[in-house]
């Protein structure tokens, strides 16, 4: 069956926020419609070419995660069964194609303003910092560890949301002095749950949850609540836990095909990593697609169905 690819969705809701991969809808005062399409981006440029079947991965896996956890960290989460929201979401039934598989009908919260970080291994940004400094967000890391060295225990470490370009990792006392020091423990005490929960049911899948990063919101009562997606591929870095070697970059279930294809043409001058995006070979794209569907099936035990 073939799956027709969503660059962006266009429905008969009031439409909040076009993020670089989501919609987001206003269903009713207390209910958010989130739409994820198939856009990638990668070096902060989204891609002309879209990736089939990448906004319901991210959709369901989400959906996986939120259900799984739901006795651990309350969440936003409602349903992302397709049939419950057409229920509940009157007017949409022309648009079941447009949604099936990849909207997520959720609680509207207000949105913190720092992502909650969690790393178990050393890499990425952080690696960068300690290569240089020896430290992390400013906070100094024990001397001698290697680019993706385990991290036991693991390590909290919050940014700041970014409208455009990367985020700023900040150190846990930045983060009180905005948001107080009680409700900051709050956060990394239920980063530090749902990762451990993650990353312990991944590892009998054969994966490592290298890290990854969590929103939270706070409903109208003030409670905290588990927001936007959990444990994708674009919110974390998995690696396959049979080629794990410490000392170098890892293998990835992510989007790693199209950023090492754009990350040549940078290091050849074919490209300036700047907007406009290059035109993406048919193969790039098939092979970004496969890395998402492969860690949806690993982690979740099944295959993504066409119409989740």
């Amino acid at each position: 069956m073939t799956v027709r690819a969503l660059s962006e969705s266009r429905l008969p809701l009031p439409l909040l926020r076009r993020g670089k991969v989501r919609e987001v809808y206003e269903v009713d005062s207390g209910h958010l419609l989130l739409v994820a399409s198939d856009r990638v981006s990668a070096f902060d440029v989204v891609m002309r070419e879209t990736v089939p079947r990448k906004g319901a991965v991210l959709t369901q896996l989400s959906a996986f995660w939120f259900e799984r956890l739901n006795d651990l960290v309350p969440s936003h989460y409602v349903t992302a069964r397709t049939s419950e929201i057409l229920d509940r979401v009157p007017g949409l039934a022309a648009h079941r194609d447009e949604i099936a598989g990849r909207a997520m009908l959720v609680r509207r919260t207000t949105p913190l303003p720092f992502e909650c970080v969690v790393r178990g291994y050393l890499s990425g940004s952080a690696w960068a910092e300690y290569r240089d400094r020896g430290t992390l967000a400013g906070e100094p890391l024990p001397p001698g560890l290697l680019e993706s060295a385990r991290l036991e225990p693991p390590l909290f470490s919050p940014a700041t949301k970014a409208e455009s370009g990367h985020d700023e990792n900040v150190t846990l006392e930045r983060m009180a002095e905005a948001l107080g020091r009680a409700r900051t423990e709050e956060l990394r005490d239920a980063s530090f749950l749902v990762y451990r929960a993650g990353r312990d049911h991944a590892a009998g899948r054969g994966i490592i949850i290298a890290d990854t990063k969590f929103e939270f919101g706070l409903t109208e009562d003030a409670a905290l609540l588990l927001i936007d997606e959990v444990m994708t591929p674009d919110s974390s870095r998995f690696w396959p836990a049979d080629r794990y070697t410490p000392g170098q970059s890892q293998p990835s279930f992510d989007k790693q095909p199209l950023r090492d294809y754009l990350a040549g043409l940078r290091a050849t001058g074919e490209w300036n990593g700047e907007a406009p995006p290059p035109t993406l070979p048919h193969e790039v794209v098939e092979a970004t697609s496969r890395r998402y569907l492969d860690a949806f099936r690993l982690i979740t035990g099944r295959p993504l169905e066409p119409a989740a």
